[in-house]
């Protein structure tokens, strides 16, 4: 029993520790061909949206609009590769604890 706590609590610190550097990491999405960047944090926040000024055309909104989403959809595919990365090998079969991107 006492092996079985010194375990949880290594795993409890080893997810602390993942947890910690995905909330310092900043991924990016793309769409356009690098017209739309999206930088999101490694906890799914979005930090910033850059759009090539090429981009931007007032008769085309909806272009614009799909770029966007598209560059988000990368970016959340960034985090959740890097969230398996990070909280794969700590969480083993536990099914993801409900973490983002599990």
């Amino acid at each position: 029993m006492q092996q079985m706590l010194k375990q949880a609590q290594k795993m409890q610190q080893q997810i602390a520790a993942a947890q910690a550097e995905l909330a310092e990491a900043e991924l990016t999405g793309t769409s356009g061909g690098g017209l739309v960047t999206v930088t999101i944090s490694g906890v799914g926040e979005i930090k910033s949206v850059k759009i090539d000024p090429k981009v931007v055309d007032p008769d085309d909104v909806e272009t614009l609009e799909d770029l966007v989403v598209a560059a988000v959809h990368s970016a959340n595919d960034a985090v959740r590769k890097l969230t398996e990365e990070k909280m794969g090998p700590v969480t083993g079969g536990m099914g993801g604890l409900g973490l983002p991107g599990f």
